[in-house]
C-alpha cells in the first residue's frame, strides 16, 4: 500500500510540525539519486507481481465467515520459516494495510526471458499453500478484493472530519426505492453524509481494506521508465475493467464492479478548503482529486501534448528542480507529487542521511497512491528506474491472477519492440477511469481509445497502422470503443491488443510448454474480454441473485456472505468447478496448474 515501517508513529499534530522538514529533504534525497542513476543505462528487465491476501475463518456451524486479526502473527511465522533461515527462499511476505491482511511476493524477481511466463502460477501457489499451511482449523487465506460483509486517524485528522465514501446501491426488484439508510446511535453525521440510494461508510479500512493485483517492472532507462509510464496509463481503466472483482461492500450490493472509487474516498485527507468549499485560509492549494487516483500528467515528450489536466504544483519545489537540471516534465510531476503532506512520520526517521537514504522522498512519493507510479532506484542499491501498475483487482485463483499479470508484462515488451502509441488526452483517460468501475462495464462500457497506435508506420499486425497515420489532430486520433474491441480487435476499427501480443509471440523463439502457458493466459482475457466468461464482479453478482436467501433486496445476509465465500474459497483450492469464470472444463483438482481448457 506503501511505506510501511516499523517504528514510533508520531501523532498527526507532531507528523504535521516536520512537514515542510520532510518535503524539503524528501526533494534532496530525490536529487542525490537523480544525479547519481540519471545516465543509468541497459538494467535488464526485471520484474515481479505483488498478490493481498485476506485471511478469514468459516463457522460451518452457524454458516458464517468473519475476517481474521492475525496478520501480524502470520507474517512473523512465514518470514521466520521462509526468507530468515534461506535469503533465496521462493516467496516473500510483507504486511499490508489491514491486520486480517498479508502481502506475498516472488522471492527473487522475474527476469527478461520468456520462460520466466511458465513459473509465475507455480509461485502464485507456493505463497498460496505456504500462507495456507500456518492457519488453524477452519481458517483460509482468500483472494478476494472486498470482503463483502459488513481505522486510520491521521487521514481523518488532517481532513478535519471523517472520510465520505457513497456508492450508489443496486437496484433490484425488492430494493426499497429511496434507499435510506438508518444508522443506530448516530451524532448526526451519518445521517447527513449519507445519500438516498447509496450505501454509506466512514472509515479509510473501507477502501484501504480491500485487496489488488499488482506488478512492477525493471526499465533499462529513466526514458524508457517514463515512455512505459505514460503508455501504460492509457492502459490502466481497460485493465481495471478487465479484472472487475468488487461488486459489495458493507453487505450491500452495490452498482459498482470496481474498488478503486471507494479506496479513492477513503484516503481523500484534503481539507474543505482544498476541496473548494471554503476559501483559502489555511491551506496552500485547491486540490481536485485524491491523493489516491489516476495520474495527472503523463512523464515522456511524447506525452506532454497530451496533458491537458491542470496540474497543481508546488511553484517553489518546480523552481529548484529545474534550477538543478531536472527537465520541466519530471519537475512537474515531482511537484505535484509534494504538495501532500506526510501521513505518517516515525519518530526514529526524522533525520537522515540524505546522499545515502530516501525514506522522506519515499514518504511522499509512496501516500500518492495513482494508477501508475514512477520508481527512482533506491540509494546504493543494483536496483534501476522501475514503474508500478497498480489498477488491477484480485482474481479468485493463481491461474486468474497470473493470466493478468502475464498480459501486462507481455504487453510492455510489445510497447517496446514495436514502439506501439497509446496515448490520449489525459482527460480522457480519466473519463474511462469513471467509466471501468461501472457495473459490467466490460460488455456495456465504450473507452476512448487510440486509433493508431504504430506511431512508427510498422504494420506489425493486419490493420495496425492504416487508421489516421499520425497526421489527425487530438480528436481524430481517438474514438469510443468497447474493452472487446481493445482487447480481441474489429476489423476496419482496431487490430486488437491479443493479435498483436499473439504477433509478437510468432516472432520471438518460445518453448512449446511456455508458449501454451502463455496462449491459455491470453485465451482467459480474451474471453472475458469478449463476454464469453464472466469477471470475477459479475460471477459473484450471479451467485449472490441465484441465492435462496436472497430476497432481491441488494442485502447480503451472513448466511449469503457465508455460501459465497466458501464456494471462492473452494474454487481457489480446486475443490469445485467455475466454467462462467474459467471455462468449460477447468481441471478442478489442480486449478493452480496449467490448462487447455479454456
Amino acid at each position: 500500500m506503501g511505506l510501511l515501517s516499523q517504528g514510533s508513529p508520531l501523532s498527526w499534530e507532531e507528523t504535521r510540525r516536520y512537514a515542510e522538514h520532510v518535503r524539503r529533504h524528501g526533494i534532496l534525497q530525490f536529487l542525490h539519486i537523480y544525479r547519481a542513476l540519471r545516465d543509468r543505462h541497459k538494467d535488464v528487465l526485471k520484474w515481479g507481481d505483488e498478490v493481498e491476501y485476506m485471511l478469514v475463518k468459516f463457522d460451518h456451524e452457524n454458516k458464517k465467515v468473519r475476517l481474521v486479526l492475525c496478520g501480524e502473527e502470520v507474517l512473523q511465522t512465514l518470514q521466520d520459516k521462509g526468507e530468515k533461515v534461506n535469503p533465496n527462499h521462493p516467496t516473500l511476505w510483507r504486511p499490508e494495510y489491514g491486520s486480517y491482511m498479508i502481502e506475498g511476493t516472488p522471492g527473487q524477481p522475474y527476469g527478461g526471458t520468456m520462460s520466466e511466463f511458465n513459473t509465475v502460477q507455480d509461485n502464485m501457489r507456493k505463497r498460496r499453500q505456504e500462507a495456507a499451511s500456518v492457519l488453524k482449523e477452519n481458517e483460509a487465506v482468500c483472494t478476494v478484493t472486498s470482503f463483502p460483509s459488513t481505522l486510520t486517524r491521521n487521514i481523518r485528522h488532517r481532513r478535519g472530519e471523517k472520510v465520505v465514501i457513497n456508492v450508489p446501491i443496486f437496484k433490484d426488484k425488492s430494493t426499497p426505492s429511496p434507499f435510506i439508510e438508518t444508522f443506530p446511535n448516530d451524532d448526526g453525521e451519518a445521517a447527513k453524509a449519507a445519500k438516498p440510494d447509496y450505501i454509506y461508510m466512514d472509515a479509510m479500512g473501507f477502501g484501504m481494506g480491500n485487496c489488488c493485483l499488482q506488478v512492477t517492472f525493471q526499465a533499462c532507462s529513466i526514458s524508457e521508465a517514463r515512455y512505459l509510464y505514460d503508455q501504460l496509463a492509457t492502459i490502466c481503466p481497460i485493465v481495471m475493467a478487465l479484472s472487475a472483482a468488487s461488486p459489495f461492500y458493507r453487505g450491500y450490493v452495490s452498482d459498482i464492479d470496481c474498488r478503486w472509487g471507494v479506496i479513492s474516498a477513503s484516503v481523500d485527507d484534503r481539507t474543505r478548503e482544498e476541496r473548494g468549499l471554503e476559501p483559502l485560509k489555511n491551506n496552500h492549494y485547491r486540490i481536485s482529486k485524491s491523493r489516491y487516483d489516476s495520474i495527472d500528467s503523463y512523464l515522456s515528450e511524447c506525452g506532454e501534448k497530451y496533458n491537458d489536466i491542470d496540474l497543481t504544483i508546488d511553484k517553489d519545489i518546480y523552481e529548484r528542480l529545474i534550477k538543478e537540471g531536472i527537465d520541466h516534465l519530471l519537475a512537474q510531476h515531482i511537484a505535484h507529487l509534494f504538495i501532500r503532506d506526510p501521513l505518517t512520520l516515525f519518530e526514529e526517521k526524522i533525520h537522515l542521511d540524505d546522499a545515502n537514504e530516501s525514506d522522506h522522498f519515499e514518504n511522499i512519493q509512496s501516500t500518492n497512491w495513482q494508477t501508475m507510479r514512477f520508481k527512482p532506484p533506491p540509494p546504493n542499491s543494483d536496483i534501476g528506474w522501475r514503474v508500478e501498475f497498480r489498477p488491477m483487482e484480485v482474481q479468485l485463483t493463481d491461474f486468474e491472477n497470473s493470466a493478468y499479470v502475464v498480459f501486462v508484462v507481455l504487453l510492455t515488451r510489445v510497447i517496446l519492440s514495436y514502439k506501439l502509441d497509446f496515448l490520449i488526452p489525459l482527460s480522457k483517460v480519466d473519463e474511462n477511469m469513471k467509466v471501468a468501475q461501472k457495473r459490467d462495464a466490460v460488455r456495456q462500457g465504450m473507452f476512448y481509445f487510440r486509433k493508431d497506435i504504430c506511431k512508427g508506420g510498422n504494420a506489425v499486425v493486419d490493420g495496425c497502422g492504416s487508421a489516421q497515420n499520425g497526421t489527425g489532430t487530438d480528436a481524430e486520433e481517438y474514438t469510443l470503443m468497447s474493452i472487446d474491441t481493445i482487447i480481441n480487435g474489429k476489423e476496419g476499427v482496431f487490430p486488437g491488443l491479443i493479435p498483436i501480443l499473439n504477433s509478437y509471440l510468432e516472432n520471438m523463439e518460445v518453448d512449446v510448454d511456455t508458449r501454451c502457458t502463455i496462449l491459455n493466459y491470453l485465451k482467459l482475457i480474451k474471453k472475458r474480454a469478449s463476454g464469453e466468461l464472466m469477471t470475477v464482479a459479475r460471477w459473484m453478482r450471479e451467485f449472490i441473485a441465484q441465492h435462496p436467501d436472497y430476497k432481491q433486496d441488494s442485502v447480503i445476509t451472513d448466511e449469503i456472505n457465508y455460501s459465497l465465500m466458501w464456494k471462492c474459497n473452494q474454487i481457489a483450492q480446486g475443490q469445485a468447478e467455475c466454467p462462467e469464470l474459467l471455462g468449460v472444463g477447468f481441471n478442478k483438482k489442480q486449478s493452480g496448474n496449467k490448462t487447455d481448457s479454456l
